[in-house]
């Protein structure tokens, strides 16, 4: 067959391809639109809402402490949440690209050699005069082609699902470095205030110490009595019992921390105080950006945008589907006359298929497909709030800790003098071991309660970045050192 009959039988093929690339634009289905949300103007709590945000600012401008974040970024390249979800993101973009090869031809190649011996006495007898070699071999090349149009945009609804889902994937592994950045700064946040109140502990239980010994030997000077002695000696084991509980929860949050950062659990080496050094401004941004800076609003959009376009891949199912497939190559007995024109062979065939009736399948996928997105636009609605409600609880706990510390550090001071007045009225006969022993009480206990609202207020903050969808930025590389002159 020469080239211009095989021009001529390949017309209708020809004429499939061209309408395929006409309607090939056409996508039934929705496309897809945000859902209508009513953000608040402005967060409870703040005065203006402005454009700028704590979340702007990268993890390691916020937590302005070298051993915090030495942790962070250990977590950040061991935490084996972090882990899988970055292989969730490799594994989504595999199938997104998947999804998108459907989209074009599927091309084959294949080399095969057989070798048959027929029978003499078979029908039809091949005798030797007439075969006089009953062995037959054969090479074959062939190549082969199969591609389905996309007439009503099923794959290419199936593509836009799949990466909707990748992105959703790569929004989850933000969420979770978002998530650990967060967790990781409160449980030392956690950690340094239990530090704090070991320190109170200690100290107290050295005051009581000197206190016990004082009345110890006014007892043995003959100006004091047992009864102060054993007082002061119970205020003592009372202060001391606290210091157990105190180092078990220190070793339960440095475990936990541990895990967190990827290590075995033990112990977190840590120097100095962590004092106050966060950010000393602390704007919460426009609630309306939300919706782009937290990756877990982000994932649910794109789960929704997946979800919508799953709508538009169950309805073209209803639609016909056309089909191409062609093959060529050669064969024959001998490589001497293997690739001549005589030993090629071809084929071409064209399909529809147009579904009649399946017994209501369709028709109840697409109602399924509906549902799915029923429920992706609530979900994407619940976590748009969640995270309104979370960032309006975190600024109204660092409003109400900051004043709650403020009035706790004027009544710590009060009770530092008054320990003193009272001792001085002891020793002057004016006033019972009881005015001293219920002033170092009520000290100790406030004091305890002072370090709790300074990490209380640490943790708000924290809490407040992650609530704004801080802390996934990637960290700069180390600037190069300057070349030695």
């Amino acid at each position: 067959m020469n080239a211009r009959h095989l021009f001529r039988r390949s017309t209708p093929l020809a004429a499939a391809l061209a309408l395929g690339a006409l309607v090939g634009g056409c996508t039934v289905g929705p496309n897809y639109k945000r859902p209508d949300l009513e953000p608040p103007s402005q967060f409870r709590g703040v005065q203006a809402a402005a454009a700028e945000s704590i979340a702007d600012l990268p993890w390691w401008q916020v937590f302005d402490d070298q051993v915090l974040q030495s942790l962070i970024r250990e977590g950040v390249a061991n935490n084996l949440d972090l882990r899988v979800a970055s292989a969730r993101v490799v594994e989504a973009r595999a199938l997104a690209g998947v999804a998108k090869s459907y989209l074009y031809p599927e091309v084959n190649v294949g080399f095969g050699y057989g070798a048959e011996q027929v029978s003499r006495v078979g029908q039809p007898p091949a005798t030797e005069d007439k075969v006089p070699d009953r062995v037959y071999n054969n090479l074959a090349l062939n190549g082969t082609l199969s591609w389905e149009l996309d007439l009503f945009g099923r794959l290419r609804r199936n593509k836009e699902a799949a990466f909707a889902q990748y992105l959703a994937t790569e929004q989850g592994r933000r969420a979770v470095l978002v998530t650990l950045v967060g967790d990781i700064a409160s449980t030392y946040f956690i950690l340094r205030e239990l530090d704090l109140e070991l320190e109170i502990a200690k100290r107290t239980v050295k005051v009581n110490d000197d206190t016990v010994t004082y009345y110890t030997n006014r007892l043995k000077g003959g100006v004091s009595n047992r009864l102060e002695v054993d007082q002061a000696k119970a205020n003592r084991a009372l202060t001391a019992a606290s210091i157990p509980e105190i180092e078990r929860q220190i070793a339960v949050t440095e475990n936990s921390l541990s895990v967190l950062v990827g290590r075995p659990p033990a112990a977190i080496p840590r120097a100095g105080g962590v004092g106050d050094r966060l950010a000393p401004k602390i704007p919460a941004g426009l609630p309306s950006s939300l919706l782009e800076r937290r990756p877990d609003v982000v994932a649910a959009e794109q789960a929704l945008v997946a979800a919508n376009a799953n709508i538009g891949a169950a309805k073209a199912l209803f639609y016909p589907t056309i089909s191409l497939t062609g093959s060529a190559g050669a064969m024959s007995a001998g490589f001497s006359n293997f690739l001549s024109p005589e030993s090629m062979i071809w084929s071409l065939a064209a399909g529809l298929f147009q579904p009649l009736y399946n017994g209501g399948r369709l028709r109840q996928n697409y109602e399924a497909t509906q549902a799915r997105f029923d429920q992706a636009v609530a979900q994407y609605q619940r976590a748009a709030l969640n995270g309104y409600r979370e960032v309006a609880d975190a600024l109204v706990s660092i409003e109400k800790y900051g004043a709650k510390r403020v009035e706790l550090d004027a009544g710590v001071e009060a009770l530092r003098d008054a320990t003193q007045l009272a001792r001085s009225r002891y020793e002057t006969g004016l006033s019972s071991y009881l005015e001293v022993l219920i002033a170092d009480q009520q000290l100790f206990q406030q004091e305890l309660q002072l370090a709790r609202a300074r990490g209380d207020l640490w943790r708000s903050i924290a809490l407040l970045y992650r609530a704004l969808g801080g802390g996934w930025q990637p960290e700069p590389p180390p600037a190069a050192a300057a070349p030695v002159k």
